[in-house]
Parts: C-alpha cells; structure tokens; sequence
C-alpha cells in the first residue's frame, strides 16, 4: 500500500482484523474444549499405549490439538499487534524494511506485518 490509510480504509481493515480475531477467538474456544474432553477421556484409557491402539490417538489427538490453539494464539497476537499498527498510522508497512505492503496481501491476511519479500526471509 501507498501513502497514508483513508478513514475508510482503516474502517475496512479494521472490520477484516475483528472478523478475523471472532473466527480464531471461536477456534480457541473450541479447541480448548476438546483439549480438555481427550484429557478426560485419556484418564479412563489405560496407561499401557503399547497394547492399547486407542490410547495412541488419544495422545496424538491431545497433540495435534494443542499444537492447533498455540497456533491460535499466535495468531491471536499478530492480530492485536495489527491492531496496535493500525491505530499507530504504520499498518501496511512492512515491520521490517519499512516498504509498503500490497493491498491484495492485507485483503489475504490484514495481520501481515511483513511484505511478501520480508516474510520470505522471517519464515525460514
């Protein structure tokens, strides 16, 4: 994105930053629940895996979906610090070289803090 952000254009990102943070909020709920309902289920399977094939996926399901919430909650945070840039005039920069980010990227994901060429560099 060029330039300074219209007032419209922080109405728009800002409603596509809240619809994203209600889905992933609704997603932390749920999995939360189910973290919980395979702990309690995990209790009533014996302890010996090794014999037993459902205490295997238990404790794989238990994995998987913890590895999902932190992954909501990650995501969580790069929404509130999208937020925290949005009421700071910087949204649509990139946090790390400063150039614009592309319009199309923020429609994708309004929490993006980096442009296509920073976030090449910052996931590997």
């Amino acid at each position: 994105m060029s330039g300074q952000l219209t007032q419209d254009d922080v109405a728009h990102f800002a409603a596509l930053l809240d619809a994203r943070e209600a889905s992933d909020r609704a997603q932390a709920e749920r999995l939360t629940v189910d973290i919980a309902e395979v702990t309690a289920a995990a209790r009533d399977i014996p302890a010996d895996d090794e014999h037993d094939p459902e205490g295997s996926t238990a404790t794989l399901e238990r994995a998987r979906e913890v590895a999902l919430l932190v992954s909501t909650e990650k995501a969580l945070a790069n929404i509130a610090a999208a937020r925290e840039r949005l009421q700071a005039g910087t949204y649509g920069r990139c946090t790390s070289c400063g150039n614009p980010i592309p319009r199309e990227r923020l429609e994708i994901r309004p929490e993006a803090p980096y442009c296509v060429s920073c976030a090449a560099k910052h996931s590997s």
